[in-house]
């Protein structure tokens, strides 16, 4: 019997190093500096772990001495950590969020105790707050308060240093914040103080936290400041690094120890914040995996169809009852009729009855997101004078106004539940928690995501975020509900699903409902009129069939699939503003300005000149060809008239050989034309 080979096994590949990015390889002039630097800085830190005594450190750090220092400095340190945090956040606040004259200025004198010397900073606060300086005196007769050489000194010239630190890290992250986050909470009734306690610093708490911890730090090394405005008095204002430098001439080895326990303090720190301080993309990743986590959750066109892997231990599923999303919505507690005359960039005049919903169209920069923010009293571009039902809110804050806004991405809370999120406005207005927290339930169960109530906003896809956003807004009870592109983030099977649910809750609303939208299936499924936009003015204010039989606007026209062209009216059709006659059966009275509307499907494609009944006849060039349906849409160009869309079949696409670059002729008979004047 013949033994079969065995072929040797072949050697595992070498692990090697991640491949570089081409490109990264630091060039020598470039790294050698760069290895200098490092080196220079690491020096004297090698010199302190050089010359520590290891033997005799737990002696050198128990001395009495040193003890003392130590918990002076601790002591100095977390009050000036307390006073940095009560007047630095307002100020960081105020830089990041509000614009004011000599703002630059403010900026400039947070920034100035952090390049300023030592010293000067405590020769300045003598001249400040010493015996015989300028808030001094008054201090020592009005409560017997005397800063120097006195703890209280210490505390100030550490919080004098220290500060700007907090300010400059939180205003940095204020300024990165979104404030739709605080728009939206404030749409929901939440108070200014409110909003900034519940809102504002959750979501900066990690700047927050890193901004405290290197205020902390840097109070406990404060140094020149201290001994030049507070003294050196052992066991009232003789601080660790004040310590450490009377030690530096009687006992240097005990410095040494003394130094190297504040180097590993303020290493701890900086390793603690290397994420948050040093711009580390660690977070920023774990942020982009949640988005994606939430992105990859699958379709929701059914409620009971997310991705079990995401459920939290306390998101336990619902009954098959409360989670169905077509469910009766409530019946309205009160009507509120609205009427609006918004003045500014946009200006216009609503006028609606309860219950109706009103979707506004128009291209980008037609004044859409200005008129909702308008109503909202959130911008300076636009006034609203505000009437919903008999309360006119004009003069109101945006927290007293009763209008909720829903943005196109929603704005959840990502710190609160999907539950909390649908309270908050519940609490905003005072009602009890318990309530709050049954009511908002009941709201998610009526949306489909009942089950998902424990969820956090990044463990929510699209449309499961969207509804609870809706479900927010809804909770709030308001009296004017404003919808910023609800459905836009959505794929076609979700927005189909989310939009019947809207739909038939929004039967239920007692007031007035703003949908802003791109998507004329939407303007025509969920809205009873429908509002065209453009420059800030109403082109047009009609019902959605009589939008889509007449619409005054190209950019309506073409949103709806239809060819539009401008002109003015003459005795045959219309003189195209590009040049060019268009023959129509029904002629407007010449001088008209007027829109031709021609559908694609009315749009005739040929290989040659046509013969016969057409009027409208022009050579042209196929420039793209798409998909629309069952049925190809093919753009047309032509010398002698204005773009063209045909839509044929696939058939007679490939009868005519139609591809780019193919030479046709296009026609349209006088009698599938449409004038509307403008």
């Amino acid at each position: 019997m013949t033994r079969p080979r065995t072929l040797p096994r072949p050697k595992a590949a070498p692990r090697t190093a991640r491949p570089r990015t081409p490109g990264t390889r630091a060039p020598l002039a470039l790294g050698v500096p760069a290895l200098l630097a490092i080196a220079f800085l690491l020096m004297p830190l090698c010199g302190i772990l050089a010359r520590t005594t290891w033997g005799d450190i737990g002696d050198h750090l128990t001395s009495p001495g040193v003890t003392e220092a130590l918990r002076l400095s601790l002591l100095v340190s977390f009050w000036a950590l307390g006073l940095s945090l009560l007047l630095g956040v307002p100020l960081a606040w105020l830089l990041a969020r509000v614009s004011f004259p000599g703002k630059a200025l403010v900026r400039s004198l947070v920034l100035l105790p952090m390049v300023l010397p030592p010293t000067v900073g405590g020769v300045a606060l003598l001249m400040g707050f010493g015996r015989r300086g300028l808030l001094g005196p008054w201090l020592e007769d009005a409560f017997g308060l005397t800063l120097p050489f006195h703890t209280s000194g210490a505390v100030v010239a550490a919080t004098f240093v220290s500060m700007p630190f907090l300010v400059i890290s939180l205003e940095g992250t204020l300024a990165g914040l979104r404030p739709r986050y605080e728009e939206t909470a404030a749409s929901l009734g939440a108070s200014p103080v409110r909003v900034f306690c519940t809102v504002t610093l959750p979501l900066v708490a990690p700047g927050l936290a890193a901004g405290a911890a290197l205020t902390w730090a840097r109070a406990l090394g404060e140094f020149g400041a201290t001994i030049t405005f507070a003294g050196n008095l052992p066991g009232t204002t003789q601080t660790l690094p004040l310590e450490v430098y009377l030690l530096l001439q009687d006992s240097p080895e005990v410095a040494t120890s003394v130094s190297l326990l504040l180097l590993v303090i303020a290493m701890a720190v900086l390793v603690a914040l290397r994420g948050r301080w040093t711009g580390s993309t660690a977070d920023r990743a774990a942020r982009t995996r949640s988005v994606r986590l939430a992105d990859t959750t699958g379709a929701d066109a059914l409620p009971d169809a997310d991705t079990t892997g995401l459920t939290t231990p306390d998101a336990a599923p619902q009954s098959a009852p409360a989670l169905a999303a077509d469910a009766a919505p409530p019946a309205p507690e009160s009507h509120w009729p609205l009427r609006a005359e918004v003045t500014g960039f946009t200006e216009l005049t609503l006028d609606a009855g309860p219950g109706t919903t009103l979707a506004v169209v128009g291209p980008n920069g037609a004044g859409k997101t200005t008129l909702l923010r308008a109503l909202l009293g959130l911008t300076p571009r636009a006034h609203a004078a505000l009437r919903l039902g008999d309360t006119d809110v004009s003069a109101l804050p945006p927290h007293r106004r009763g209008v909720a806004w829903v943005p196109q991405d929603g704005a959840l809370f990502p710190h609160l539940s999907a539950l909390t999120n649908t309270a908050y406005g519940l609490r905003a207005h005072g009602t009890p928690r318990a309530e709050a927290r049954r009511t908002a339930q009941q709201w998610l169960n009526r949306l489909g995501v009942g089950h998902l109530a424990h969820r956090k906003p990044a463990q929510l896809s699209g449309g499961q975020a969207q509804r609870v956003a809706l479900a927010r807004a809804l909770a709030a009870r308001p009296r004017l509900l404003l919808l910023d592109e609800p459905l836009a983030a959505l794929d076609q099977t979700t927005r189909a699903h989310v939009r019947h649910t809207l739909r038939r809750h929004l039967a239920g609303f007692g007031g007035v409902c703003l949908i802003v939208t791109h998507d004329p299936v939407e303007a025509v499924s969920l809205a009873d009129r429908v509002l065209v936009l453009d420059g800030g003015r109403a082109l047009q204010d009609a019902p959605p069939a009589e939008v889509t039989r007449h619409p005054r606007s190209p950019w309506v026209a073409r949103m709806l699939g239809r060819n539009a062209w401008p002109g003015t009216a003459t005795a045959d059709g219309l003189g195209l503003d590009g040049g060019g006659q268009l023959i129509a059966a029904d002629p407007l009275p010449d001088g008209t300005r007027a829109l031709a509307i021609i559908a694609p499907e009315a749009v005739s494609v040929h290989l040659d000149r046509p013969a016969g009944s057409p009027r409208n006849v022009w050579p042209g060039t196929v420039r793209e060809i798409t998909s629309a349906g069952s049925r190809l849409r093919i753009l047309v160009t032509s010398p002698k008239a204005p773009d063209l869309v045909a839509e044929v079949t696939p058939q007679a696409a490939l009868d005519l050989g139609l591809a780019d670059g193919a030479a046709v002729w296009t026609s349209v008979k006088a009698t599938e034309v449409t004038l509307v004047g403008l």
